[in-house]
């Protein structure tokens, strides 16, 4: 016979186990959501086409995101998205690279507007 004094106690360990698989299955099956941003001058952008990165170490930019299929780039700054187009992706990488994000920013696209290098006709912003 069992001492009942070494016996396991049960608690709640078979609800814990039951919650946590539950869990684990809805993440794995989940649809990934879409994924939308409110772009200054623009409305709504779709950002499934874009690769985009959180810019952890920049105090000007908070995320930014490009798609080399469309040379676009949605950058989040100080809680605004503005987008730029007909940017090549070297100057993505070189903002993404530069010692001083904001910096590059300042000196690369602020002041860069719609007729200006790297503006977006309203066409080319809604990836028509």
């Amino acid at each position: 016979m069992a001492d009942p004094r070494m016996a396991q106690p049960r608690g709640n360990s078979g609800g814990m186990i039951g919650a946590a698989t539950t869990l684990i299955a809805l993440l794995l099956t989940a649809e990934f959501g879409y994924e939308a941003v409110e772009v200054k001058d623009r409305g709504s952008i779709d950002l499934a086409s874009f690769e985009c990165r959180d810019t952890p170490r920049s105090t000007v930019i908070q995320r930014a995101c490009y798609s080399r299929a469309q040379a676009s780039m949605i950058v989040g700054v100080k809680g605004a998205y503005f987008q730029y187009c007909d940017l090549p992706p070297a100057i993505f990488d070189a903002l993404m690279t530069a010692p001083s994000m904001g910096q590059f920013f300042k000196q690369n696209f602020v002041g860069v507007g719609r007729d200006r290098r790297y503006g977006c006709s309203m066409r080319r912003a809604l990836g028509s």
